[in-house]
């Protein structure tokens, strides 16, 4: 039995149709951490699931007293889940875990090791991605050494959501309200004492992955733009560079005219070199409009998700608002 004095952790899991996994997840979880030193209770975040993970949820939350969940109104996306999740937990350390159990729980108990030696933010580094295929292995690993250039943020190389945070790394967090979030960065950005523990991450226990390349590469759009204002730096650059370039060509064009009575290139040159310019003006305008939509999601001041059910953990007392 858990002793009074004992601090409290919080395990926040965001669901997405994850029927298939959950019987899995919830006794591994509690397994892993029966004989950690706190008081455990689990958070699950129903992000709009549509095969039955809610209910199946609920039902958990009926049986087990440390289990409570949120239910978000629809699918908001992981990284809101996940913000709901932190907005609601009550606990003097929140880790976040994915429910398909890639990662493993058994490496919470090395977490809060380094949690009670002090530190804020603890989180994993994964040395193996078992059960991804080649591309997704190599598109990840370039995606995290290009952000971690670009960003004067430090967002440390091969991690993801798997991490511990303290309570004020997790009040820090509730401060942060952008509507275009990008996890990970903001992770690293309230700073405080962080440290990675490596790992090797498994294939899912059940289900498959939610995330396509499609939506990886919009994932990978939205922690640049969140995180850097480089592509808006190259655009600037690659024009000054293009505009140099056009001058000097112009310049010798109009030397040897002058020189030799060389007539000017046609009609093959002058459509290449327009086609390179618009193109070239196009992209310079795609990064800004990218910039410029987040500016506008921004300015309409929409809360971050809205709750269609809740119920807190029983052994907590947690306030569960409706939407923030």
């Amino acid at each position: 039995m858990a002793n009074p004095e004992q601090p409290s952790l919080c395990v926040l899991i965001p669901v997405y149709n994850e029927a298939e996994s959950l019987p899995h997840l919830i006794p591994r979880v509690f397994a892993a951490l029966a004989d950690l030193p706190a008081k455990v209770h689990l958070l699950l975040v129903d992000d709009g699931s549509r095969d039955g993970s809610g209910e199946r949820m609920a039902e958990l939350a009926e049986n087990d007293s440390r289990i409570g969940y949120l239910r978000l109104a629809r699918n908001f996306g992981k990284e809101i889940a996940m913000s709901a999740g932190l907005d609601h937990a009550d606990a003097d350390a929140v880790v976040i875990l994915d429910a398909d159990l890639q990662d493993p729980p058994e490496l919470i108990h090395e977490f809060w090791k380094h949690f009670q030696a002090g530190c804020d933010n603890v989180y994993g580094v994964r040395t193996s991605r078992d059960g991804e295929s080649f591309l997704k292995k190599v598109t990840a690993a370039g995606f995290y050494r290009v952000i971690d250039r670009m960003s004067r943020t430090p967002i440390p190389r091969d991690t993801g959501d798997f991490r511990l945070l303290s309570r004020r790394a997790v009040l820090a967090l509730r401060q942060l309200r952008e509507r275009n979030r990008f996890m990970k960065g903001l992770f690293g950005w309230v700073g405080y004492k962080s440290i990675g523990v490596p790992y090797q991450r498994a294939a899912r226990v059940a289900g498959t992955s939610k995330f396509n390349y499609w939506k990886l590469w919009n994932f990978a759009l939205e922690g640049i733009t969140s995180f850097s204002t480089v592509p808006l730096r190259l655009a600037t650059y690659v024009g000054a560079l293009t505009a140099a370039a056009a001058f000097i060509y112009g310049a010798v064009v109009i030397a040897k005219t002058l020189a030799y009575g060389e007539a000017v290139r046609g009609y093959p040159s002058l459509m290449v070199v327009m086609l390179f310019l618009g193109g070239i003006q196009l992209i310079a305008l795609g990064m800004i409009g990218e910039y410029l939509g987040r500016l506008f999601e921004e300015s309409k001041m929409r809360p971050l998700y809205l709750l269609a059910d809740a119920k807190a953990p029983g052994n907590t007392a947690g306030r569960l608002d409706q939407g923030s």
